[in-house]
């Protein structure tokens, strides 16, 4: 674990310089931040939110300072606004080279807590609207920014993709299960990812801050169970994001950073599991990835095959 001082966490900023960001949730708090950081080292923004007012503000403070930067409306639970607006991105600044799927809530829910909604005699689906905008929506973001980031990925471009997890990407907490599922969700998603694309120089990187001073504090509930907490720092984590993106050291790409309270952030090195049978499965993981070619080369025979009938 190494921690990063507050002024190191800018310190590839001109890697930055004219690249096309796009970002969930946007409008306000880490993403707002974010966007912020990014557009103050010369980025061009595409800001994705349904808050269209607070879209609209961020895109006027990056205007005033003399960066670019463009306002979609987007809810990330629709594949197609989700489209349109990688799409705007594209057809806008001719490329897109960082994703970060910021977007997320964090509602308090009966799911999987013991308590169920009946109709009648019969228990009702329970709403899982968290699952859906942090796993899903994340899941249509990273899908899309990959398809766009591999459009125009030239050798030693500054190309990333990073996640948003949270001090629940590690602590269980009770009545919000979705929330925390869709958390560890993120390191996951992240360790695989960085299977696949990382060797393709792609960075990736989830950032798991503790609560910080953003709406998903609005609750007084919330406000009331982490009286006398520190939060984290809002610039630390945005800082964090921009580091994890523009870092170009390899050893620090598909790593996790950390902000556990309002300190620096932290890197955290790869933790790796090599007794028993994760040995063996890494050893097979390894092999496989060596045939990766020559079962890609076998699949296209076979689509070939099918559409000639042979």
């Amino acid at each position: 674990m190494t921690s990063i001082p507050d002024a190191d966490l800018f310190m590839y900023r001109e890697r930055a310089r004219g690249k096309v960001v796009v970002i969930t949730g946007g409008s306000s708090g880490i993403g707002r931040d974010t966007a912020l950081a990014f557009a103050k080292h010369g980025a061009r923004l595409v800001i994705g939110d349904r808050d269209e007012r607070g879209g609209a503000d961020v895109v006027s403070l990056i205007k005033q300072d003399g960066g670019e930067a463009l306002f979609v409306r987007c809810d990330v639970t629709n594949w197609d606004e989700q489209l349109s607006m990688f799409e705007h991105a594209w057809n806008t600044y001719g490329a897109v080279d960082v994703v970060i799927p910021n977007a997320g809530i964090a509602e308090a829910s009966a799911a999987c807590d013991g308590s169920i909604e009946m109709q009648g005699e019969k228990p009702t689906a329970p709403k899982l609207l968290t699952v859906r905008v942090n796993v899903i929506g994340v899941f249509y973001t990273v899908q899309l920014g990959m398809h766009y980031i591999y459009k125009n990925k030239q050798p030693g471009d500054l190309k990333a993709l990073i996640l948003i997890g949270s001090m629940a990407s590690w602590q269980s907490m009770p009545f919000l299960t979705q929330y925390v599922a869709s958390k560890h969700a993120m390191l996951g998603m992240m360790r695989s990812i960085y299977d696949t694309v990382g060797k393709d120089g792609i960075r990736v990187g989830v950032i798991t801050p503790f609560f910080a001073e953003t709406k998903i504090l609005a609750p007084l509930s919330a406000r009331v169970v982490l009286a006398g907490f520190p939060l984290a720092r809002v610039p630390v984590i945005a800082g964090a994001i921009f580091r994890a993106a523009t870092d170009p050291n390899e050893e620090k790409n598909g790593c996790v950073w950390a902000i556990p309270d309002h300190g620096p952030a932290l890197l955290l090195e790869k933790e790796q599991l090599r007794a028993g049978v994760y040995k063996l499965l890494d050893r097979r993981i390894q092999q496989l990835e060596g045939y990766a070619f020559f079962y890609i080369v076998c699949l296209c025979f076979d689509a070939c095959c099918s559409l000639q009938n042979c």
